[in-house]
């Protein structure tokens, strides 16, 4: 009897012990647990906030631009750029212009000789001297004709040789204008193998296709100016695009392969037909055309805002990118002077003026507060 006893308080004992030695592993474990969850929460102390002028933020309600993204390049009128072309083929005699130099109307760009202007200019002195001749054989008929002494068919062919000299000589005097000869010098037996071609409007000369000795033809193009006075971008927004795009609109637009700046335009005209590659002409004004240096042919990377729209919002020192995806920094508690954070994934939609817009709001409380300022590098610890 007394052996059975023995066993059963040596097993009582084994069972106590072995109970307390679980509930110890046990608690040992739940605190094992709590420290980790603890851990994986970026505590920062009131040292390290105020020292890395560190700040903390709300979602804000923010105004932003529906836009559409559009690419064009900088233009001039079509009045502002000029192809200079012979109105009659010659041979280059001077040609002291070179790309860049600027001209004004008029000036004289390339000097063309030619045997025939010689021929032209002949045969207006022929006619102009036949024309008086004609001109008083003409007005005799028509004083014989009242009289009634000459016949109807000598007026008649008066008239018709004096009516066509006059067409014949108005149609040369018109080409040599054309020729940038004088018809008053020709008249006084000043006769040249040589005329001028005038540039037509005031610019910077931007091609030169001749030299000093080669033919050129009324085809040829011989020269071109472009007056970059009044300058403009032309874009090419696509067929599914083009409807949300109306006059008035704002236009923010880059040069990205000279400047980081943001210009400002606004749309002037919206084209009325499609182009073969599906995307319509919009002509927008610049803001400020004179206090740019911009060219002809520079590529443009614009933003056309067609509408405004009202979005959550934080500031973009908020956001941290990281291998593409994007986080920000929760404040979970501040116990004492230690602050806890939790890192939080969000999709961010567009950004405008140090702003981004939080699509998953739906996840953050209203009073959440953000680490606004500070956590990339925290972040990057």
């Amino acid at each position: 009897m007394k052996r059975n006893i023995y066993i059963i308080v040596v097993f009582s004992l084994l069972f106590t012990f072995f109970s307390c030695g679980e509930k110890k592993n046990q608690t040992t474990e739940s605190q094992n647990e709590n420290n980790t969850i603890q851990d994986s929460r970026i505590q920062v102390t009131q040292a390290q906030f105020d020292h890395s002028k560190m700040t903390l933020g709300g979602l804000e309600d923010k105004q932003f631009p529906n836009t559409i993204s559009v690419n064009g390049m900088i233009d001039v009128p079509p009045e502002n750029r000029a192809v200079v072309n012979a109105t009659m083929g010659g041979y280059i005699k001077t040609t002291p212009l070179l790309i860049g130099d600027k001209v004004n109307k008029g000036q004289v760009l390339v000097t063309i000789e030619n045997p025939e202007f010689v021929t032209l200019q002949q045969n207006y002195m022929e006619v102009h001297e036949q024309l008086t001749y004609l001109k008083a054989e003409y007005d005799r008929q028509v004083t014989m004709k009242a009289e009634n002494i000459t016949s109807q068919k000598s007026f008649l062919k008066a008239e018709s040789d004096y009516k066509m000299a006059v067409a014949k000589h108005n149609g040369l005097e018109k080409q040599l204008i054309m020729l940038n000869i004088s018809p008053a010098r020709v008249r006084a037996g000043n006769i040249t193998s040589v005329v001028s071609i005038l540039a037509p409007i005031s610019g910077s000369i931007t091609m030169v296709n001749v030299t000093k000795g080669a033919y050129v033809s009324p085809a040829s193009p011989i020269l071109e100016i472009i007056d970059n006075d009044h300058i403009h971008i032309e874009l090419s927004v696509f067929e599914k695009d083009i409807m949300a795009v109306k006059k008035g609109q704002k236009i923010d637009f880059k040069i990205p392969e000279a400047s980081k700046e943001t210009y400002k335009a606004e749309v002037h005209l919206v084209g009325t037909s499609i182009e073969p590659n599906r995307t319509i002409h919009v002509h927008g004004h610049l803001e400020n055309e004179t206090g740019n240096n911009f060219l002809v042919g520079m590529f443009v990377d614009a933003q056309i805002i067609t509408g405004v729209v009202s979005a959550k919002a934080l500031p973009n020192t908020s956001i941290i990118e990281v291998d593409g995806v994007s986080f920000v920094l929760v404040l979970d508690e501040k116990v004492g002077d230690i602050y806890y954070f939790r890192r939080k994934k969000v999709v961010v939609k567009d950004h405008y003026k140090g702003y981004a817009i939080i699509e998953n709001t739906e996840g953050f409380e209203v009073n959440t507060k953000f680490l606004t300022k500070g956590g990339f590098n925290l972040l990057g610890e």
